[in-house]
């Protein structure tokens, strides 16, 4: 970065995935919360813009990447930043895909003794026939694909037949699918930021309408859908346990600068890990973004830290 002059950021947003849409919306809040007296903001999509950016990267001092799902959060823009020699806010290649990888990321959360609902991966045959996942796992069923993010191709099943259905439905998003045991119970999200010594922000609760059975993508999108508390109203023991997990998934799936895992809370008091998001959600009412302002944080310093961070880095021998 030259002395005295502006920052030029490159605002990587849209891509290929099918949360392009919210890719978009989040890159127009944070292009708005953006200070542009300290930034000259480059825009670029990756669904047309790569050999734009590649041309580019010499003039190019950070990026903020803003993609959700494969193509963006997965480690690949990572690894592509990494070849420009570009720095970028968050994670890198490794932890990037981890997370992206349910499977993976709940095998790492087990490893560090983070509770997880009990799970297996489907197969092709599971469609048709469903006995097998049946026979290891109770009702009702989380079905998912395994590297999408937003809920896109997740359902809830109730009974055998729905379980097919489901199976089914995942596998058209994914050629991994999970189904993992249901936990009844309180959704909350614990967001984690910073570099060396990264620090939980307050909770936020989750709450879908009553239309919904669980925070899909339409609960997560529209507006008035669902309702999130922040900081959420939980005992102390439980909100510091929760935070404690936040961190320890974040380490153990190698994690930088910032995310954060969503969680379940069950009726007895008992938290279960669900998913690590590394590109959380970036508009001003994200969750992320909620849970920096509980902890006296605006929308436009929470970037700026994020930035500053990835600066950060790059300097490092």
């Amino acid at each position: 970065m030259s002395n005295g002059k502006k920052i030029r950021l490159a605002l990587i947003a849209g891509g290929k995935s099918g949360e392009r849409e919210v890719s978009l919306e989040g890159a127009r809040g944070v292009e708005a919360a953006l200070d542009t007296d300290r930034y000259d903001i480059l825009r670029y999509d990756p669904a047309d813009d790569l050999a734009a950016l590649a041309a580019d990267a010499d003039k190019i001092d950070v990026a903020f990447i803003l993609l959700h799902g494969p193509y963006g959060e997965d480690g690949t823009m990572q690894g592509f930043l990494e070849l420009l020699g570009i720095p970028y806010q968050g994670s890198g290649v490794l932890g990037s895909a981890m997370a992206m990888d349910k499977n993976l990321a709940k095998t790492m959360y087990r490893l560090h003794d983070l509770p997880v609902a009990p799970w297996l991966m489907a197969v092709q045959e599971d469609r048709e026939n469903p006995e097998r996942l049946l026979q290891e796992l109770s009702l009702p069923l989380v079905v998912k694909p395994v590297r999408q993010g937003s809920s896109l191709g997740m359902s809830i099943a109730q009974n055998s037949e729905e379980l097919g259905r489901a199976v089914a439905k995942a596998f058209e998003h994914d050629s991994q699918v999970m189904v993992e045991e249901y936990i009844r119970g309180r959704e909350i999200t614990v967001a984690v930021l910073g570099n060396d010594e990264p620090t939980a922000l307050p909770l936020v609760e989750i709450i879908p309408g009553d239309r919904y059975d669980f925070f899909d993508y339409e609960a997560k999108y529209t507006r008035g859908a669902s309702r999130e508390i922040c900081p959420a109203e939980l005992d102390a023991e439980i909100s510091a346990t929760a935070r404690q997990y936040g961190i320890i998934a974040h380490h153990a799936l190698q994690l930088r600068g910032y995310s954060r895992t969503d969680m379940m809370l069950d009726e007895g008091g008992n938290l279960y890990l669900l998913e690590t998001n590394t590109i959380p959600g970036m508009t001003p009412t994200s969750l992320f973004p909620q849970a920096a302002k509980a902890a006296g944080m605006d929308f436009s310093a929470l970037l700026d830290q994020l930035i500053d961070q990835a600066l950060a880095d790059q300097q490092k021998p």
